[in-house]
């Protein structure tokens, strides 16, 4: 009779805990996400989709995450230890990142270099040597720290309006576009403090450089 009665017991004990298992798994794997996914692209539709960047109807960034801009007349961003996962294929399908180094796919972060570290000094002297190089009319003194430190992610699209302003004589100079007109662009792409309180005001480098190309005429239609 015990050993019937344990047997029992047991085999109730596991089906209520496939039971809930199974429920559980249902409402936190499946309601749950698709609810919540539901309700943001119902309140905030373009933040549930990435918060993606058109121009002439083609996705070509995401608000929230920076690009590696190589062309003299785009705005640069600030170093990244992946160069934002923006990479080209070859004709044997071989993928590289833009500096030429093979890629190593979608990743984020810094290379956590210590101070002390001679990698981290190459690096950077080698930024602020393509920096001068490309801003002739700098001083290597007056370059803004963000624009030669990594963010913690590497994929952070802004740079502080000190970074943006003192790349408006060469951006014009290889636009075409007037400084006036880029200054301009550049307030338009400057995001405040939260709340008026907290961080810093910051620019979106890939806003600029979508409103650059839209004055150049080589997109049409830009949205944000």
């Amino acid at each position: 009779m015990n050993e019937t009665t344990n047997k029992n017991a047991f085999f109730h004990g596991l089906r209520q805990s496939l039971v809930v298992t199974l429920v559980l798994l249902l409402l936190c794997g499946f309601v749950f996400p698709v609810l919540l996914s539901g309700i943001s692209t119902v309140i905030f539709p373009s933040q549930a989709n990435g918060s993606l960047v058109y121009a002439d109807g083609q996705a070509v960034g995401a608000a929230n995450v920076g690009q590696d801009f190589t062309e003299p007349y785009f705005m640069k961003g600030r170093p990244s230890a992946y160069n934002y996962n923006t990479y080209y294929k070859d004709e044997q399908g071989n993928q590289y990142y833009n500096d030429g180094s093979e890629f190593a796919g979608l990743s984020s972060g810094s290379n956590n270099y210590a101070p002390s570290n001679p990698a981290l000094t190459e690096r950077v002297e080698a930024d602020i040597e393509a920096f001068l190089e490309a801003n002739p009319d700098v001083k290597r003194e007056d370059i803004p720290a963000d624009l030669m430190t990594a963010s913690g992610s590497g994929l952070d699209p802004h740079i502080s309006p000190e970074s943006a302003r003192i790349q408006i004589p060469a951006l014009a100079a290889a636009s075409g576009l007037s400084e006036d007109k880029l200054e301009q662009i550049v307030a338009d792409n400057t995001e405040g403090k939260l709340f008026g309180i907290f961080g810093e005001e910051t620019v979106n480098v890939l806003g600029v450089n979508l409103d650059i190309a839209k004055a150049m005429g080589l997109v049409g239609d830009a949205s944000k």
